[in-house]
């Protein structure tokens, strides 16, 4: 008989310790990803938080009237919006009518809530026509069909669909076609490094009479940023006949 000490740890030990690693490695990975998302946030914080300095946000705002039901139900829809904390993570949605959690959303969020002010569901009618015309739409993620999840949170996709089935209009902002930029438009900038960013034109004037936007970049607010960023894209939709 063998009285000698086995030097090799115990069966239940090893699971034991197989476990604890598997749970720590979990809880690495996990902080490791939370500080990555918070270190974005900051960043996006960061690049907006300082225009507040610079007269983004006016004391005092001029409120014009919208040119119709339509528009200011648009409006109305966008302004219940300020105070969304901006997220833009992929979230599985339900169809038709899919929404993300209702205190988040992208800056493409704000547009289509927005519209959905008027009954409109822009998930639902891009889906359909992506269905039929994909390949007419930005192939920029690789994908081989339409994802009802995401692809009216897009900015390249809601452009594509405003091109085909709104009014485009001026992306010039100066005296002359100040009057085309109307409360309920859809406005979309190139932020540079390949950052698109998009927002509804508000009911509001800044000083300067320039129309105020309700976008959401970190989080939704109404501010002075039209002219911040490179337009390109001035959106109507839906289509309305008196219009300007």
């Amino acid at each position: 008989m063998n009285d000698t000490p086995s030097t090799s740890p115990h069966p239940r030990r090893s699971k034991r310790r197989a476990v604890v690693f598997i749970l720590l490695s979990i809880v690495l990975i996990t902080t490791a990803l939370t500080a990555y998302q918070y270190r974005k946030g900051l960043l996006k914080v960061a690049r907006y938080a300082p225009t507040a300095a610079r007269g983004v946000f006016p004391n005092a705002v001029q409120r014009v009237a919208p040119p119709n039901a339509t528009a200011k139900k648009i409006v109305d829809s966008s302004h219940a919006q300020i105070g969304t904390i901006y997220d833009a993570a992929y979230k599985p949605i339900s169809y038709p009518g899919g929404d993300v959690d209702k205190t988040k959303g992208a800056c493409t969020d704000v547009v289509v809530r927005a519209l959905r002010g008027v009954g409109v569901d822009l998930q639902k009618l891009m889906h359909e026509d992506m269905k039929k015309n994909f390949r007419r739409y930005p192939q920029k993620w690789g994908l081989d069909g339409p994802d009802k999840n995401i692809d009216h949170r897009r900015v390249p996709n809601q452009m594509k669909f405003f091109e085909r089935h709104g009014q485009t209009l001026t992306k010039s902002v100066d005296e002359n076609s100040l009057k085309t930029w109307l409360p309920g438009d859809i406005v979309c900038w190139d932020m540079q490094n390949g950052q698109l960013h998009t927002g509804i034109v508000s009911d509001g004037l800044s000083s300067a009479g320039v129309p105020l936007v309700i976008h959401n970049g970190w989080v939704c607010v109404e501010d002075d940023s039209l002219t911040r960023w490179k337009i390109i894209g001035h959106y109507r939709f839906p289509k309305r006949a008196n219009s300007v």
